[in-house]
């Protein structure tokens, strides 16, 4: 059984695909098994996948093609495919540091549930944008990371910056939902967390995340902002049912009650005129106000706003 089995959605990133590659291949630990999902790609992806396969005949690397499914549908079906003792999902427009699972190495020995580590964002050229912070902890319950990094680490939610114990993943059913939806991490990695025995959040930075010419499209297309809030919409609604049949305690189910509901009101601000109003009468018929637990004065004010201008503005349109 390998130690780490890091998978590698992929779809049209001919581009980028080859350093990420280069980049497990590089890893001082050896232990590690390679899951190539191509998800329908229509660029050169395949072509570059194979010519590196031929190129590292000894790097144990299992490459599926199938139909287009979405980010979701691909990491699923890695994450059937692995053996690893752990498992590490890597978007195939970033690479990793040559020694992040040496330097994670005494935490995954320890059988830690869910291991966290740390991102630095990079252009194209490789040039350093920014080094992201965030809390750091010893072991704890996933109730108590959660409320560690809950409100102080604005990343929680990023499933690349994890390495999951397989057997803790496959015994809870986890699974990213397939039905081509976005917010994939904010719909599933909160749950996770709460649901491990053993967190660690290390100060350990070997994640780059690239930002492309397509990541930076795809953040200022208005189009899809209505799919957006409206798949949160559907993740916080999952959460709900979900969450009711956890052993969780009731503190815990309010907080994440909290977090879920700071960015259902939060994607209000990306929406215009109608579409506002319908995701607007949306928040209200859920009452999502109402998981704004006030414990002062100022808090209930809080709460009290923003259910009032929730019902002004439907009244001015």
């Amino acid at each position: 059984m390998p130690k780490i089995s890091i998978i590698i959605p992929v779809y049209n990133t001919g581009k980028y695909i080859e350093k990420c590659l280069d980049s497990v291949k590089k890893q001082t630990m050896k232990d590690l098994e390679i899951i190539v999902v191509n998800d329908g790609s229509t660029d050169n992806s395949e072509d570059v996948i194979n010519n590196w396969i031929k190129d590292n005949p000894d790097i144990v690397t299992k490459y599926y093609k199938k139909e287009n499914g979405g980010l979701s549908s691909a990491r699923n079906y890695g994450i059937e495919k692995a053996n690893g003792k752990y498992i590490m999902l890597l978007d195939s427009d970033d690479y990793i540091d040559s020694k992040l699972f040496e330097n994670l190495e005494q935490y995954i020995n320890n059988e830690i549930d869910l291991i966290k580590f740390k991102m630095t964002t990079v252009d194209e050229s490789g040039k350093q944008i920014a080094k992201l912070s965030g809390p750091v902890f010893e072991k704890c319950t996933g109730e108590e990371a959660f409320e560690k990094l809950a409100g102080n680490d604005n990343f929680l939610e990023v499933a690349c910056i994890y390495l999951y114990r397989r057997e803790f993943f496959v015994e809870n059913n986890f699974s990213y939902n397939t039905k081509n939806k976005y917010h994939e991490d904010f719909g599933l990695t909160p749950l996770i967390i709460i649901n491990a025995k053993t967190v660690v959040s290390t100060e350990v930075y070997g994640y780059y995340y690239m930002q492309t010419e397509n990541s930076i499209m795809r953040n200022e297309d208005y189009s899809k902002n209505i799919q957006k809030a409206n798949d949160v919409l559907a993740h916080y609604d999952n959460m709900l049912d979900r969450i009711d049949g956890y052993y969780i305690s009731d503190s815990i189910k309010d907080l994440i009650k909290r977090y879920y509901t700071n960015t259902v009101i939060l994607k209000t601000k990306e929406l215009k005129g109608n579409d506002r109003k319908e995701y607007l009468k949306q928040i209200k018929l859920r009452k999502v106000y109402k998981n704004i637990k006030p414990i002062n004065f100022k808090q209930r004010v809080k709460r009290n706003i923003l259910k009032f201008n929730i019902n002004l503005y439907l009244k001015m349109r």
